[in-house]
């Protein structure tokens, strides 16, 4: 499938979405109150986008961004979907129950961005301790200990 065709499909089920094709896959751009609707889309829909391969996020200071690269195993085209965060309240729809593998990565993301998945099934530490304050991938984290800082 081309781009052209796969952003035809998801631009039928959000006209917001925005693209980038300048790497190599297409990155779709979209407000993360749509991210579970568009994901339901990838998966179930046209594309049948059925492997979430990673899942991380992006500290830009000023936002956070997930990232979700996609793949479909039958059609082998790839995308990139980027939903940015406000880090006062970093919190988006949850995965888990369209992808299996979304669950360790969501959890991961949760415990060293502090993004909270919204109906995650299990979201706790994965790594550090349970009375471990503060997220280590964040640029704002600061330990005294070790004297990171970013």
């Amino acid at each position: 499938m081309s781009n052209e065709e796969i952003k035809e499909i998801i631009s039928s089920t959000l006209p917001s979405a925005t693209y980038d094709e300048t790497g190599e896959w297409l990155n779709v751009i979209i407000d993360s109150k749509d991210w579970e609707k568009i994901a339901a889309e990838c998966r179930n829909g046209a594309l049948q986008m059925d492997f979430l391969f990673c899942l991380t996020c992006i500290d830009w200071k000023t936002h956070l961004t997930m990232v979700y690269h996609l793949t479909s195993t039958k059609h082998r085209h790839n995308i990139v979907v980027k939903a940015n965060l406000d880090p006062a309240i970093a919190e988006i729809k949850s995965v888990c129950a369209i992808w299996r593998t979304a669950e360790f990565h969501e959890r991961e993301v949760f415990e060293m961005f502090g993004v909270k998945f919204l109906n995650h099934p299990d979201l706790r530490k994965l790594i550090l301790e349970d009375d471990f304050k503060g997220f280590p991938l964040r640029k704002d984290f600061e330990d005294p200990i070790n004297m990171i800082k970013l």
